[in-house]
């Protein structure tokens, strides 16, 4: 008895774990994807004709809010926005660095009380229609969004960006 209640729970759960493995294939990749080894690692690349960029430890391209503050550093992309533009969240422990120079690097409390990564004060986002190294779709969207160079400033090119080949 007690030898089918557990095979009946395994199954259960088998069952329950297949069921989300198959939602998850019919969405398309966000950041929380992302490994979290991945998340905190900031580091440039070239992306297209931007230059270079900030960049994830996936290779995304990160990006600053003009409706954000860096003195004192405050997000004011929630809900809707922050569904489309996720933040940057911090780890528990220093991200990775190179290219960035670390005393820009820092956090700010975000309203929900996540920590976001910053960079010389601005708080860094990804976009959630970049779904792979070297694109930068986000950039100049609403003529607010901007990528972000690695001395914490925004690239305010508005020209086609091109994605990169890495």
């Amino acid at each position: 008895m007690k030898r089918s209640r557990f095979a009946a729970v395994v199954g259960a759960a088998l069952m329950g774990l297949s069921t989300l493995a198959a939602c998850a294939e019919d969405e398309p990749a966000a950041p929380e994807d992302t490994p979290i080894a991945a998340e905190f690692a900031l580091s440039t690349a070239d992306v297209g004709d931007l230059g270079t960029v900030v960049v994830d430890g996936s290779g995304r391209t990160l990006y600053v809010f003009d409706k954000d503050t860096a003195d004192p550093s405050k997000s004011n992309c929630e809900g809707e926005c922050a569904a489309m533009w996720p933040p940057v969240e911090a780890g528990s422990d220093t991200p990775e660095l190179d290219g960035v120079d670390a005393s820009l690097v820092g956090t700010v409390e975000r309203s929900d009380g996540t920590q976001q990564l910053t960079l010389a004060g601005w708080p860094l986002y990804l976009f959630a229609k970049d779904t792979k190294a070297g694109e930068a779709k986000g950039q100049a969207v609403g003529d607010v969004w901007w990528a972000v160079s690695p001395d914490g400033k925004k690239i305010s090119k508005k020209a086609p960006v091109t994605t990169g080949g890495y």
